[in-house]
Protein backbone atom coordinates (compact mmCIF):
# COMPACT_ATOMS: atom_id res chain seq x y z
CA UNK A 1 0.00 0.00 0.00
CA UNK A 2 2.32 2.59 0.68
CA UNK A 3 4.44 1.70 -2.39
CA UNK A 4 1.23 2.14 -4.17
CA UNK A 5 0.62 6.01 -2.37
CA UNK A 6 4.48 6.84 -3.17
CA UNK A 7 3.69 5.70 -7.06
CA UNK A 8 0.84 8.79 -7.03
CA UNK A 9 2.26 11.15 -5.20
CA UNK A 10 5.57 10.94 -7.88
CA UNK A 11 2.65 11.03 -10.58
CA UNK A 12 1.26 13.91 -9.46
CA UNK A 13 4.27 15.71 -8.39
CA UNK A 14 5.62 15.18 -11.98
CA UNK A 15 2.73 16.60 -14.15
CA UNK A 16 3.37 19.80 -15.50
CA UNK A 17 2.29 21.36 -18.41
CA UNK A 18 4.25 21.06 -21.60
CA UNK A 19 6.45 24.13 -23.03
CA UNK A 20 4.22 23.80 -25.96
CA UNK A 21 1.07 24.96 -24.24
CA UNK A 22 -0.25 28.30 -23.56
CA UNK A 23 -1.90 28.74 -20.15
CA UNK A 24 -4.84 31.35 -20.71
CA UNK A 25 -5.30 34.11 -18.17
CA UNK A 26 -8.94 35.77 -17.91
CA UNK A 27 -8.97 39.27 -17.76
CA UNK A 28 -11.32 41.31 -15.60
CA UNK A 29 -14.95 41.84 -17.43
CA UNK A 30 -14.98 45.61 -18.48
CA UNK A 31 -17.91 47.90 -18.50
CA UNK A 32 -19.43 47.93 -21.90
CA UNK A 33 -19.54 51.58 -23.32
CA UNK A 34 -22.77 53.01 -24.92
CA UNK A 35 -22.81 51.60 -28.47
CA UNK A 36 -21.91 54.94 -31.53
CA UNK A 37 -25.05 56.80 -31.55
CA UNK A 38 -27.69 56.66 -34.31
CA UNK A 39 -29.24 59.63 -35.55
CA UNK A 40 -32.68 59.75 -35.97
CA UNK A 41 -34.72 60.39 -39.61
CA UNK A 42 -35.84 63.16 -37.81
CA UNK A 43 -32.67 64.96 -36.83
CA UNK A 44 -31.09 64.87 -40.41
CA UNK A 45 -33.98 65.19 -42.33
CA UNK A 46 -36.06 68.96 -41.32
CA UNK A 47 -38.91 67.58 -43.28
CA UNK A 48 -39.02 64.27 -41.59
CA UNK A 49 -39.30 66.53 -38.61
CA UNK A 50 -42.45 68.59 -39.63
CA UNK A 51 -43.94 65.33 -40.86
CA UNK A 52 -43.48 63.94 -37.26
CA UNK A 53 -44.81 67.00 -35.65
CA UNK A 54 -48.03 67.08 -37.70
CA UNK A 55 -48.26 63.66 -36.97
CA UNK A 56 -48.07 64.01 -33.32
CA UNK A 57 -50.91 67.23 -32.86
CA UNK A 58 -53.29 65.26 -35.30
CA UNK A 59 -53.24 62.57 -33.25
CA UNK A 60 -54.23 64.81 -30.39
CA UNK A 61 -57.14 66.21 -32.53
CA UNK A 62 -58.12 62.96 -33.26
CA UNK A 63 -58.34 61.87 -29.76
CA UNK A 64 -60.53 65.44 -29.46
CA UNK A 65 -63.00 63.78 -32.08
CA UNK A 66 -63.38 60.71 -30.40
CA UNK A 67 -64.13 62.51 -27.18
CA UNK A 68 -66.90 64.61 -29.01
CA UNK A 69 -68.41 60.89 -30.86
CA UNK A 70 -68.48 59.84 -27.07
CA UNK A 71 -70.20 62.65 -26.23
CA UNK A 72 -72.65 62.64 -28.77
CA UNK A 73 -73.46 58.91 -28.62
CA UNK A 74 -74.41 59.48 -25.13
CA UNK A 75 -77.44 61.91 -26.73
CA UNK A 76 -77.93 59.89 -29.82
CA UNK A 77 -79.26 56.64 -28.60
CA UNK A 78 -80.56 57.83 -25.32
CA UNK A 79 -81.09 54.70 -22.71
CA UNK A 80 -83.81 56.45 -21.40
CA UNK A 81 -85.97 55.38 -24.62
CA UNK A 82 -86.22 51.54 -23.29
CA UNK A 83 -85.28 50.17 -26.56
CA UNK A 84 -82.81 47.60 -26.68
CA UNK A 85 -80.86 49.31 -30.05
CA UNK A 86 -80.20 52.44 -28.19
CA UNK A 87 -79.03 50.90 -25.07
CA UNK A 88 -76.54 48.81 -27.30
CA UNK A 89 -75.35 51.57 -29.52
CA UNK A 90 -75.47 53.54 -26.61
CA UNK A 91 -72.55 51.20 -24.76
CA UNK A 92 -70.56 50.30 -28.11
CA UNK A 93 -70.41 54.09 -29.63
CA UNK A 94 -69.70 55.45 -26.46
CA UNK A 95 -66.46 53.04 -25.80
CA UNK A 96 -65.24 53.45 -29.19
CA UNK A 97 -65.20 57.18 -28.98
CA UNK A 98 -63.51 57.09 -25.09
CA UNK A 99 -61.24 54.06 -26.60
CA UNK A 100 -59.96 56.17 -29.79
CA UNK A 101 -59.28 59.54 -27.33
CA UNK A 102 -57.22 57.80 -24.86
CA UNK A 103 -55.47 55.60 -27.63
CA UNK A 104 -54.45 58.19 -29.72
CA UNK A 105 -53.26 60.41 -27.09
CA UNK A 106 -50.82 57.40 -25.89
CA UNK A 107 -49.76 56.69 -29.27
CA UNK A 108 -49.14 60.57 -29.80
CA UNK A 109 -46.85 60.64 -26.92
CA UNK A 110 -45.09 57.70 -27.89
CA UNK A 111 -44.17 58.81 -31.25
CA UNK A 112 -43.25 62.21 -29.48
CA UNK A 113 -41.05 60.85 -27.37
CA UNK A 114 -39.08 58.48 -30.05
CA UNK A 115 -39.38 61.35 -32.58
CA UNK A 116 -38.87 64.75 -32.35
CA UNK A 117 -37.34 65.14 -28.23
CA UNK A 118 -34.10 65.62 -27.87
CA UNK A 119 -31.91 61.96 -28.63
CA UNK A 120 -29.07 61.96 -26.59
CA UNK A 121 -27.44 59.11 -24.51
CA UNK A 122 -25.80 59.85 -21.02
CA UNK A 123 -24.75 58.07 -17.65
CA UNK A 124 -25.27 59.78 -14.97
CA UNK A 125 -23.42 58.95 -11.87
CA UNK A 126 -24.45 58.14 -8.58
CA UNK A 127 -23.81 60.79 -5.93
CA UNK A 128 -24.89 61.40 -2.19
CA UNK A 129 -28.46 62.72 -1.89
CA UNK A 130 -28.69 65.67 0.57
CA UNK A 131 -30.27 69.20 1.03
CA UNK A 132 -28.13 72.25 -0.15
CA UNK A 133 -29.00 75.61 -1.19
CA UNK A 134 -28.23 74.60 -4.98
CA UNK A 135 -30.67 71.81 -5.05
CA UNK A 136 -33.25 74.25 -6.15
CA UNK A 137 -31.29 75.62 -8.44
CA UNK A 138 -30.47 72.63 -10.10
CA UNK A 139 -33.94 71.44 -10.20
CA UNK A 140 -35.15 74.51 -12.16
CA UNK A 141 -32.59 74.03 -14.01
CA UNK A 142 -33.41 70.08 -14.92
CA UNK A 143 -36.70 71.39 -15.88
CA UNK A 144 -35.80 74.16 -18.35
CA UNK A 145 -33.28 71.17 -19.94
CA UNK A 146 -36.18 69.16 -20.14
CA UNK A 147 -38.30 71.70 -21.95
CA UNK A 148 -35.78 72.55 -24.35
CA UNK A 149 -35.12 68.71 -25.13
CA UNK A 150 -38.87 67.88 -25.33
CA UNK A 151 -40.04 71.17 -27.87
CA UNK A 152 -42.89 71.77 -25.04
CA UNK A 153 -42.43 75.10 -24.85
CA UNK A 154 -41.56 76.35 -28.89
CA UNK A 155 -43.73 73.41 -30.51
CA UNK A 156 -47.24 75.40 -30.02
CA UNK A 157 -48.96 73.03 -32.30
CA UNK A 158 -48.00 69.91 -30.19
CA UNK A 159 -48.66 71.50 -26.73
CA UNK A 160 -52.17 73.31 -27.96
CA UNK A 161 -53.26 69.44 -29.30
CA UNK A 162 -51.86 68.03 -26.00
CA UNK A 163 -53.85 70.12 -23.75
CA UNK A 164 -57.12 70.14 -25.86
CA UNK A 165 -56.88 66.29 -26.04
CA UNK A 166 -56.51 66.21 -22.31
CA UNK A 167 -59.45 68.40 -21.75
CA UNK A 168 -61.55 66.81 -24.14
CA UNK A 169 -61.19 63.39 -22.95
CA UNK A 170 -62.82 64.13 -19.01
CA UNK A 171 -65.71 65.51 -20.67
CA UNK A 172 -67.14 61.76 -21.75
CA UNK A 173 -67.15 60.71 -18.46
CA UNK A 174 -68.96 64.18 -17.00
CA UNK A 175 -71.36 63.98 -19.07
CA UNK A 176 -72.36 60.61 -18.28
CA UNK A 177 -73.40 62.08 -14.74
CA UNK A 178 -76.42 63.39 -16.93
CA UNK A 179 -77.57 59.63 -16.37
CA UNK A 180 -78.02 60.09 -12.91
CA UNK A 181 -79.85 63.34 -12.57
CA UNK A 182 -84.17 63.00 -12.20
CA UNK A 183 -85.95 62.46 -15.47
CA UNK A 184 -88.45 64.53 -16.72
CA UNK A 185 -91.80 62.41 -17.62
CA UNK A 186 -93.38 65.03 -18.98
CA UNK A 187 -92.82 64.32 -22.68
CA UNK A 188 -92.76 60.40 -22.30
CA UNK A 189 -93.84 59.19 -18.91
CA UNK A 190 -92.99 55.55 -20.16
CA UNK A 191 -89.29 56.50 -21.28
CA UNK A 192 -86.51 56.54 -18.43
CA UNK A 193 -89.41 54.91 -15.74
CA UNK A 194 -87.82 51.48 -15.17
CA UNK A 195 -91.52 50.32 -13.31
CA UNK A 196 -93.28 51.29 -15.85
CA UNK A 197 -90.81 50.00 -18.79
CA UNK A 198 -90.54 46.27 -16.47
CA UNK A 199 -94.06 46.03 -15.46
CA UNK A 200 -95.70 44.84 -18.34
CA UNK A 201 -94.27 41.77 -20.69
CA UNK A 202 -95.61 40.36 -23.52
CA UNK A 203 -97.42 37.72 -21.80
CA UNK A 204 -101.64 37.65 -21.73
CA UNK A 205 -104.22 35.67 -20.64
CA UNK A 206 -104.32 32.67 -22.29
CA UNK A 207 -101.56 32.77 -24.37
CA UNK A 208 -99.37 29.43 -24.68
CA UNK A 209 -95.72 29.11 -23.72
CA UNK A 210 -93.83 27.80 -26.16
CA UNK A 211 -89.95 26.55 -26.52
CA UNK A 212 -86.93 29.32 -27.33
CA UNK A 213 -86.23 29.89 -29.75
CA UNK A 214 -88.85 27.88 -32.36
CA UNK A 215 -91.67 28.90 -30.80
CA UNK A 216 -93.47 25.09 -30.74
CA UNK A 217 -96.72 25.05 -27.98
CA UNK A 218 -95.37 22.85 -24.39
CA UNK A 219 -97.89 20.37 -23.79
CA UNK A 220 -98.14 19.67 -19.89
CA UNK A 221 -97.62 16.27 -20.21
CA UNK A 222 -94.20 16.53 -22.26
CA UNK A 223 -92.42 18.43 -18.83
CA UNK A 224 -91.06 16.13 -16.98
CA UNK A 225 -90.45 15.48 -13.02
CA UNK A 226 -86.88 17.05 -12.54
CA UNK A 227 -86.82 18.46 -15.97
CA UNK A 228 -86.15 22.71 -16.98
CA UNK A 229 -87.58 24.25 -20.19
CA UNK A 230 -86.56 27.91 -21.50
CA UNK A 231 -89.75 29.25 -22.54
CA UNK A 232 -90.97 32.24 -24.47
CA UNK A 233 -94.39 33.60 -25.49
CA UNK A 234 -95.65 31.56 -28.58
CA UNK A 235 -96.58 34.70 -31.19
CA UNK A 236 -92.98 36.05 -30.11
CA UNK A 237 -91.52 33.75 -32.43
CA UNK A 238 -93.38 35.27 -35.06
CA UNK A 239 -92.08 39.07 -34.35
CA UNK A 240 -88.81 40.38 -36.55
CA UNK A 241 -86.02 42.27 -35.40
CA UNK A 242 -87.74 45.45 -36.47
CA UNK A 243 -90.88 44.58 -34.87
CA UNK A 244 -89.25 44.43 -31.29
CA UNK A 245 -88.10 40.79 -30.97
CA UNK A 246 -85.54 41.35 -28.75
CA UNK A 247 -86.88 43.92 -26.92
CA UNK A 248 -89.55 41.67 -25.84
CA UNK A 249 -87.92 38.56 -25.51
CA UNK A 250 -85.31 40.12 -23.21
CA UNK A 251 -88.52 40.98 -20.50
CA UNK A 252 -91.03 37.65 -21.23
CA UNK A 253 -88.27 34.77 -21.46
CA UNK A 254 -89.43 32.29 -18.85
CA UNK A 255 -88.10 29.09 -17.52
CA UNK A 256 -90.52 26.23 -16.40
CA UNK A 257 -90.27 23.67 -14.35
CA UNK A 258 -91.15 20.70 -12.69
CA UNK A 259 -91.75 19.41 -9.36
CA UNK A 260 -93.20 17.00 -7.02
CA UNK A 261 -96.53 18.59 -5.89
CA UNK A 262 -95.58 17.86 -2.17
CA UNK A 263 -92.60 19.76 -2.94
CA UNK A 264 -94.46 23.17 -3.12
CA UNK A 265 -95.84 23.97 0.54
CA UNK A 266 -98.75 26.19 0.62
CA UNK A 267 -97.48 28.59 2.86
CA UNK A 268 -94.56 29.77 0.84
CA UNK A 269 -96.57 29.40 -2.93
CA UNK A 270 -99.35 30.12 -4.77
CA UNK A 271 -100.48 27.08 -6.16
CA UNK A 272 -103.66 28.59 -7.80
CA UNK A 273 -100.46 29.96 -10.25
CA UNK A 274 -99.13 26.71 -11.06
CA UNK A 275 -100.17 23.15 -12.78
CA UNK A 276 -99.73 19.71 -10.99
CA UNK A 277 -96.40 20.49 -9.44
CA UNK A 278 -95.29 23.03 -13.15
CA UNK A 279 -93.94 26.78 -11.87
CA UNK A 280 -92.79 29.30 -14.68
CA UNK A 281 -90.39 31.82 -13.39
CA UNK A 282 -89.07 34.84 -14.83
CA UNK A 283 -85.70 34.62 -16.35
CA UNK A 284 -84.44 37.75 -15.68
CA UNK A 285 -82.31 38.01 -12.50
CA UNK A 286 -83.52 41.06 -10.37
CA UNK A 287 -79.85 41.46 -9.17
CA UNK A 288 -78.51 43.33 -12.81
CA UNK A 289 -80.94 41.31 -15.15
CA UNK A 290 -78.37 38.60 -16.20
CA UNK A 291 -80.48 35.13 -17.30
CA UNK A 292 -81.32 32.84 -14.26
CA UNK A 293 -80.39 29.25 -16.07
CA UNK A 294 -78.37 27.12 -14.30
CA UNK A 295 -81.45 24.83 -12.60
CA UNK A 296 -80.38 22.04 -9.50
CA UNK A 297 -82.70 19.02 -9.63
CA UNK A 298 -82.15 17.77 -6.42
CA UNK A 299 -82.04 21.16 -4.89
CA UNK A 300 -84.16 22.93 -6.64
CA UNK A 301 -82.10 25.94 -6.98
CA UNK A 302 -81.70 28.25 -9.92
CA UNK A 303 -78.52 29.88 -9.91
CA UNK A 304 -77.51 33.33 -11.64
CA UNK A 305 -73.86 32.68 -13.48
CA UNK A 306 -73.45 36.18 -13.56
CA UNK A 307 -72.77 37.15 -9.46
CA UNK A 308 -73.85 33.67 -7.69
CA UNK A 309 -77.32 34.88 -6.70
CA UNK A 310 -79.82 31.71 -5.86
CA UNK A 311 -83.41 31.50 -5.74
CA UNK A 312 -85.56 28.67 -4.05
CA UNK A 313 -88.03 27.24 -6.75
CA UNK A 314 -89.42 25.16 -3.74
CA UNK A 315 -90.53 28.15 -1.89
CA UNK A 316 -91.66 30.99 -4.19
CA UNK A 317 -87.91 31.36 -5.91
CA UNK A 318 -87.20 33.43 -3.34
CA UNK A 319 -83.92 34.78 -2.12
CA UNK A 320 -81.69 32.01 -0.56
CA UNK A 321 -77.92 33.63 -1.24
CA UNK A 322 -76.31 36.33 -3.04
CA UNK A 323 -77.03 39.77 -4.15
CA UNK A 324 -80.47 39.75 -5.46
CA UNK A 325 -83.35 41.83 -4.12
CA UNK A 326 -86.09 40.13 -4.19
CA UNK A 327 -88.07 36.72 -5.48
CA UNK A 328 -88.28 36.17 -9.48
CA UNK A 329 -91.78 36.89 -10.52
CA UNK A 330 -93.93 33.67 -10.87
CA UNK A 331 -96.03 33.59 -14.06
CA UNK A 332 -99.13 32.28 -13.38
CA UNK A 333 -100.03 29.47 -15.64
CA UNK A 334 -102.81 26.80 -16.37
CA UNK A 335 -103.84 24.82 -18.94
CA UNK A 336 -105.91 24.92 -21.99
CA UNK A 337 -108.51 22.48 -23.35
CA UNK A 338 -106.17 20.83 -25.70
CA UNK A 339 -103.69 20.03 -22.77
CA UNK A 340 -101.22 22.67 -23.34
CA UNK A 341 -99.82 25.29 -21.31
CA UNK A 342 -101.11 29.10 -21.25
CA UNK A 343 -100.77 31.54 -19.25
CA UNK A 344 -103.56 33.38 -16.61
CA UNK A 345 -101.71 36.83 -16.79
CA UNK A 346 -98.92 38.89 -17.29
CA UNK A 347 -96.92 38.83 -14.79
CA UNK A 348 -97.69 40.97 -11.51
CA UNK A 349 -94.57 42.93 -10.24
CA UNK A 350 -92.00 44.54 -12.43
CA UNK A 351 -89.44 41.80 -13.78
CA UNK A 352 -86.28 42.53 -13.82
CA UNK A 353 -83.43 44.24 -12.16
CA UNK A 354 -84.59 45.86 -8.54
CA UNK A 355 -82.71 48.97 -8.53
CA UNK A 356 -85.69 51.10 -9.04
CA UNK A 357 -86.87 49.78 -5.95
CA UNK A 358 -84.29 52.33 -4.35
CA UNK A 359 -86.36 55.34 -4.59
Amino acid sequence: MAHEDDALAHERDSWKPSSGLAVAVKEPVQTPALPPHRERMTDKDPAAMKRAVRTVYTLFYLSVAGSIAAMVAYFAFPIESGRLTDIRYNNLFIGLGIALALLAIGIAAIHWSKAIMADKEHIEPRHATRGKDTTRAAVVESFRTANEESGFGRRALIRNGLFAALAASILPGITLFRGLAPFDSTENPIAGNPVALLEHTMWGEGMRLALDPTGEPIRAADVTLGSAFHVIPEPLAELSHEEGYLEEKAKAIVLLMRLRPEDLPAETNRLDWTYDGIVAYSKVCTHVGCPVALYEQLTHHLLCPCHQSQFDVANGARVIFGPAARPLPQLPITVDDEGYLVAQSDFTEPVGPSFWERR
